[in-house]
């Protein structure tokens, strides 16, 4: 098990109301799409993550076709597509839940993620034409959407092994430092650098390489970049790094945990 930092975090996206179905729009501009976007983001995730148990149990392959919808308060749900034609919105795949059985887990999960990265991008871009965004306005949306690693990345495990090839090549000496830390007394948990007790004329220069070494790292629940002030963990099975809020594990309850699954490890583990 490691840890970083710790701190509190407000809530991202734009409240919806009565999830997407009959709800009223009103985002105006760039950054209200994008926020839209990230608590959609952040609910999609969630499911083929932190809640995959929830989620593949949901998907079954008996019922009716299954849409999985991401919302801006950053929900998520399994659900019958919208009845009226045309929606309201852009849909997202439809009869997810008939392939579940038919493939092995991980490649449907991915199959469900590729998809949620379409929906995603249609309904901001749906906006941004419904809105009236020029030239100008539909780049940065991009832009800042695609700064963001997609859905599919985090679900694979991409979007890691490209924060740490790049990390690797720009400080090679920082990781080899972070491989070879030690946990604290006998624990058999690993910490990394910014957990090690610092000297006070060193602490400065250190924890800047900190950030340096980290900075590519994403969170594997929600897919955000790392920073020194916030409390991370990760899991001894995969090896991805979390927000301890994204897990809810907090700083207290990690120095009890000898070795950490994430939910979905554990979730893998426990089914037959």
């Amino acid at each position: 098990m490691s840890v970083v930092g710790y701190t509190e975090s407000n809530t991202l996206g734009v409240k919806c109301t009565e999830m997407d179905r009959g709800a009223q729009y009103n985002l105006r501009t760039v950054e209200e799409v994008y926020g839209d976007f990230k608590g959609r983001r952040a609910g999609l995730i969630k499911a083929l993550t932190t809640d995959v148990g929830d989620f593949y149990e949901q998907c079954d392959p008996e019922k009716e076709n299954l849409c999985l919808y991401g919302y801006p308060n950053e929900q998520w749900e399994v659900n019958l597509p919208a009845e009226e034609v045309p929606p309201e919105l852009p849909e997202p795949a439809l009869g997810i839940n008939f392939a579940r059985d038919g493939m092995q887990e991980k490649d449907w999960l991915s199959l469900v993620a590729v998809h949620s990265d379409a929906w995603l991008l249609a309904v901001s871009f749906y906006f941004g034409s419904r809105f009236g965004f020029d030239k100008a306005d539909r780049k940065r949306l991009f832009t800042m959407i695609n700064d963001l690693p997609t859905i599919f990345e985090i679900v694979t495990g991409s979007a890691k092994k490209q924060a740490k090839d790049k990390s690797s090549v720009s400080n090679h000496s920082s990781n080899k430092s972070k491989s070879s830390s030690k946990a604290r007394g006998s624990e058999p948990a690993k910490f990394s650098k910014s957990m090690q007790p610092k000297d006070e004329e060193e602490g400065l220069g250190e924890e800047d390489e900190d950030e340096e070494e980290h900075g590519e790292t994403l969170c594997g629940a929600c897919g955000e970049n790392y920073a020194s002030d916030e409390f991370w963990i990760c899991c001894d099975i995969c090896e991805k790094w979390f927000h301890g809020k994204c897990v809810k594990i907090t700083p207290v309850r990690a120095e009890h945990i000898k070795q950490y699954k994430c939910p979905s490890c554990s979730n893998k583990r426990a089914r037959p």
